[in-house]
């Protein structure tokens, strides 16, 4: 008997495509799912994540650095702060976007420990990488590196070695890279002995071995290059151990990202000349240093200056320019002296030419207060022809150099700046593209041919260094720095210096 019922139907090849289907969607929702809870997560752990230090310091729109005065560091000049590390540091805030707010410790001591448990985000204050500060913090790209030396006086025995500071008077600054070289000096040398001054300046210290009030100090090469101009009679015996690194120091225990934001910042001022430029503005003319010059420059300040300080800034008011400025020109034109006469017929304080003389009106040239007056009349004349793209300090260098050399050749020099792809408004260009314009290959191809370039170099660095000395004198006449009195070559200044 046969069964003539029909067999149950199969499924359907749609039917197991839409199963199938659904398998699919479910994984996929339930994937979906997951990664949405995994979001979620994440957003809740980062917005209870704090922002990075450097995040942090942009969205309060301020830098907050730790620095000491002096003058490799910050200090007022005439026209507001200024300083090596204050302009690095100001570089570094444009850079990021935002402004300084700047920290001055009562001593230089306690500026690591501010970074370190901080209190300030960075300091800036020409500090030198040693093995037991980098415990402590960390330290950013190296920008400087100098060398500790011997200070003494001139005139008693040179130490040459360190048995020689052996049951010497030695003092330098607490709680420094000094102390610390003396202390691993000290196991191989047991007798070295020294004292630690707290609230004192590297400068201090050099008065006092001026004065005869120690013997030796230590300072810092760069420190030393431009204090030993005020102090003629101090000399560097020897170097003490191997070159030093300067960097910015900042918490060791931080994020990277105001470490990382400071190598990306020096990587750029390297590369486009900035480091160096400011590099120059403050030690490239103070590099060359001449003893018996600025000797002789201490000893006329104090004998033949003050007849014509009252000339110097009656000028100086007249034509808006600094009289200090106008005063160590006609340093570097005459020594001050009225009667000075070149073999090329220039004469007088301020060496006018008969042409340039002529052309102010000046009809005597030994006549001093025509000199002093054509002098400044001149110089700002000079400053109006450059042009408005070189900007202060570099703006007077420029006119300086015009001065002594001829505005036209520095044009010249502008123009081979172009050529070289070099910064033409910048002092630190000119001043390495002057002396070229004594080589055939270079004056060829100007307009003005010939120049003694280098001789306008050198006039407008020996301008800046007397300036500085008497700016310097300003400073402590007011009290700013040194509490003892000034150097005997200096104490009868008039009260108007």
């Amino acid at each position: 008997m046969t069964n003539d019922n029909p067999p149950p139907p199969k499924p359907s090849v749609n039917r197991r495509n839409q199963r199938l289907l659904q398998r699919r969607l479910i994984r996929r929702i339930e994937v979906l799912v997951f990664l949405l809870i995994v979001m979620v997560a994440l957003a809740y752990v980062f917005s209870n994540t704090p922002p990075s230090e450097l995040a942090r310091i942009k969205a309060s729109g301020t830098l907050v650095v730790a620095t000491r005065n002096g003058p490799t560091t910050y200090y007022q000049g005439p026209s507001g702060p200024t300083g090596f590390e204050y302009d690095l540091v100001e570089a570094f805030a444009r850079y990021l976007g935002v402004k300084v707010r700047w920290v001055f410790p009562h001593n230089g001591s306690n500026i690591l420990s501010m970074v370190e448990y901080g209190r300030v985000e960075l300091a800036a204050a020409g500090i030198a990488k040693t093995p037991q500060r980098e415990q402590a913090v960390r330290f950013g790209p190296t920008y400087q590196t100098i060398t500790q030396q011997v200070i003494y006086l001139s005139g008693r025995r040179r130490p040459r070695s360190v048995k020689d500071l052996i049951g010497k008077t030695i003092t330098v600054l607490a709680n420094s890279s000094f102390s610390a070289r003396l202390q691993a000096l000290k196991k191989k040398y047991p007798g070295l002995s020294w004292r630690t001054s707290l609230n004192t300046s590297a400068e201090e210290l050099l008065y006092r071995v001026y004065k005869g009030q120690i013997d030796y100090t230590i300072d810092d090469s760069n420190d030393f290059m431009l204090n030993r101009r005020y102090y003629p009679q101090l000399v560097a015996a020897f170097n003490l151990g191997k070159p030093q690194k300067l960097a910015w120091a900042m918490r060791k225990n931080g994020d990277n990202s105001l470490y990382d934001a400071t190598v990306k910042f020096f990587a750029k001022i390297k590369k486009d000349g900035t480091l160096h430029r400011i590099t120059e503005r403050y030690y490239g003319h103070v590099r060359n240093y001449d003893y018996v010059g600025t000797f002789t420059f201490m000893k006329y300040v104090e004998t033949r200056l003050p007849k014509w300080i009252p000339l110097f800034k009656a000028a100086g008011k007249k034509y808006h320019i600094n009289w200090r400025l106008l005063a160590a020109q006609s340093y570097q034109e005459s020594h001050w002296n009225p009667n000075a006469v070149s073999p090329t017929g220039v004469r007088g304080l301020m060496m006018l030419t008969p042409p340039t003389a002529a052309h102010l009106g000046v009809k005597n040239l030994v006549d001093p207060e025509e000199s002093v007056m054509g002098g400044a009349a001149y110089l700002d004349e000079v400053l109006g022809w450059i042009p408005q793209s070189v900007k202060e300090p570099d703006r007077m260098w420029f006119a300086l150099a015009s001065y002594n050399v001829g505005f036209g050749h520095i044009l010249d020099a502008m123009a081979i700046a172009r050529k070289l792809g070099k910064n033409q408004n910048s002092w630190t260009a000119i001043k390495d593209i002057l002396p070229l314009l004594t080589q055939r290959k270079w004056y060829s191809l100007t307009r003005n041919g010939y120049a003694r370039g280098r001789e306008a170099v050198t006039y407008v660095q020996n301008i800046r260094s007397y300036y500085d000395i008497l700016m310097w004198l300003k400073k402590h006449r007011d009290g700013q720095s040194l509490k003892q009195p000034l150097p005997s070559s200096l104490q009868f200044l008039p009260p108007s210096l």
